[in-house]
């Protein structure tokens, strides 16, 4: 093959890559479901799961990556978790998940909403970040735990501007306030401050932005 012959290859193959790139964002667009809200612009790679879109209220330009799943939850439980025999609790939600405008997820995001979940503008996740504001029951340890229900739901509330970093758990009742940063591999089960740094399972906070003299300083004592 000449040289001539190589590096017409090489563009014939970018174009068609590129090609079926366009094609699948624009498959990805048409397949998304209607959510309460217009949602312009958004984006969420496939994989991806979406269940009861219209419970969901999406801003403008938000960007979610591959194996991401939004989840508001009508009732409890799905059909994969039902005791064969009925033995199980079955529970009725009215769920409302909010995603602010701009908001971004890496890949592998998952939120669920059983009462309440706010995601405020511009907020960043890193990859593989779970949130959920109810979680399953542990009344008995007689009986498996799928089929005690969900604890009673208390919402979250994630500030704007707020980065979440890789492989947070963010647990019910929890609000992270305005430009936080939670560090990779928290699991946050309490408040975390406007504009704070924390870190930690638990999670706890290490430092605090002074609006006065614009630096971070660390946090000498916190009380638990």
């Amino acid at each position: 093959m000449m040289a001539g012959d190589s590096d017409v290859t090489s563009r014939l193959v970018q174009r068609l890559a590129a090609f079926g790139e366009r094609t699948k964002r624009r498959w990805s667009a048409k397949t998304l479901p209607r959510f309460a809200t217009p949602a312009n612009g958004f984006e969420m790679a496939t994989p991806r799961s979406i269940v009861n879109p219209s419970a969901m209220s999406i801003g403008s330009s938000v960007k979610l990556g591959p194996g991401s799943e939004l989840k508001a939850n009508l009732r409890y439980p799905g059909s994969w978790l039902k005791h064969p025999d009925g033995e199980h609790v079955n529970q009725n939600f009215e769920p409302r998940l909010v995603i602010g405008d701009r908001v971004t997820a890496t890949a592998s995001l998952q939120v669920v909403a059983f009462s309440e979940v706010i995601i405020e503008d511009d907020v960043m996740f890193a990859a593989n970040v779970f949130v959920a504001d109810g979680t399953h029951a542990s009344v008995s340890g007689d009986v498996p735990y799928k089929y005690q229900g969900i604890t009673t739901p208390l919402p979250i509330r994630i500030g704007r501007g707020a980065w979440i970093g890789q492989n947070v758990v963010i647990l019910p009742g929890v609000t992270i306030g305005e430009l936080a940063i939670v560090a990779a591999n928290s699991v946050v089960n309490r408040d975390v401050p406007a504009r704070t740094m924390a870190a930690g399972s638990p999670v706890r906070s290490i430092k605090r932005y002074d609006i006065v003299a614009q630096e971070w300083v660390r946090v000498e004592h916190e009380q638990t």
